[in-house]
């Protein structure tokens, strides 16, 4: 195993998949001189030259339109969009033109591309550079969606996202950017789909992704030392999203609690929750529960962005009323 950040992880993906498929290239704004806003293109451009990392205008709905018309003519680009807020400004270009592209031609063009947009909040960024809009993506239809948590997943998923034939969103969030973790020295690609369990447990299920997993960690510790025993599962992928694994658990422990970041009206808990009772109801010991943030634009003073931020108390608070404890 190797140790390296969130952001080296995403790099040594994208070189890797470079120098194994000469199709596959990236473009958007400040990858050449800059490297990208955590240094996730640093030193690509220099090995791979400004033909395939690719400095752009700053305009979202340029870098995606030519991004959709360079994978149907069959390349691999990998979009950096930089904010998922930025993400809104080509819209057109992801929901209308990557996302139906294989459907409206009958399967005779597709648009193999990763739509790379860093979610969450991060501190002082404020309203407009704050967001998680991870529900977005998952309500349209011909998109994938991704949201790796950790740095051996950034790899691994990155790699996987950039083999689909499909278009992916791929969330990484801005404060995972600088975090350690192990990373397998040999190369690794996941099945997009499959969520990971973090931590076993027979009281209640803790379903999380991006960085709200690492609250729940957290919380799991601390639930530990009540004698709560909670399973936490990783999603990984939101779309498709692992309902086997969720529900395995949940039929297990008959309690669970769904948490993100991103705000709980509406939110992509909402649809694992409606799910999960359709399917589990007979298994459930209690009403299950969501928590995120609040319906409100992230605020830029630090104690009220605290407020939209996800926590372990929150998450053991939550998870003690799914028990009778609160």
């Amino acid at each position: 195993m190797a140790r390296m950040t969130y952001s080296e992880a995403a790099k040594l993906a994208l070189a890797e998949e470079m120098r194994r498929d000469p199709t596959v290239w990236a473009l958007g704004e400040d990858l050449g001189p800059e490297g990208g806003v955590a240094g996730q293109y640093r030193g690509l451009q220099a090995e791979f030259g400004p033909q395939r990392i690719v400095d752009t205008p700053i305009s979202e709905s340029t870098i995606m339109g030519s991004a959709v018309g360079a994978a149907a003519a069959g390349t691999r680009p990998v979009v950096e969009l930089r904010y998922c807020d930025f993400g809104l400004c080509a819209a057109d270009e992801i929901v209308n033109q990557a996302a139906k592209i294989r459907y409206m031609t009958g399967g005779q063009a597709r648009a193999p591309l990763v739509i790379r947009q860093t979610i969450g909040i991060r501190e002082g960024l404020a309203a407009q550079h704050s967001q998680s809009t991870e529900a977005i993506w998952t309500h349209i239809p011909g998109l994938v969606a991704v949201a790796p948590s950790t740095p051996a997943d950034n790899r691994a998923l990155l790699k996987a996202a950039i083999r689909c034939d499909d278009p992916v969103v791929y969330m990484e969030h801005k404060e995972l950017w600088t975090i350690e973790g192990e990373v397998p020295e040999e190369e690794t690609v996941d099945e997009l789909g499959r969520a990971s369990v973090w931590r076993e447990g027979s009281d209640l299920t803790i379903v999380s992704w991006s960085t709200a997993v690492h609250a729940a960690d957290a919380a799991c510790r601390e639930l530990a030392e009540k004698g709560i025993e909670a399973e936490l599962i990783d999603l990984r992928t939101l779309y498709p999203w692992d309902k086997e694994r969720v529900f395995e658990s949940v039929e297990k422990t008959g309690r669970l609690l769904v948490t993100h970041e991103s705000c709980r009206f509406m939110g992509f808990g909402a649809e694992i929750l409606a799910e999960t009772a359709e399917e589990m109801f007979g298994a459930l010991k209690t009403p299950p529960i969501r928590i995120g943030a609040p319906r409100i634009p992230i605020p830029f003073s630090e104690p009220l962005e605290n407020l939209c931020r996800m926590t372990a108390p929150r998450v053991v608070a939550a998870a003690e009323k799914l028990m009778g404890h609160g």
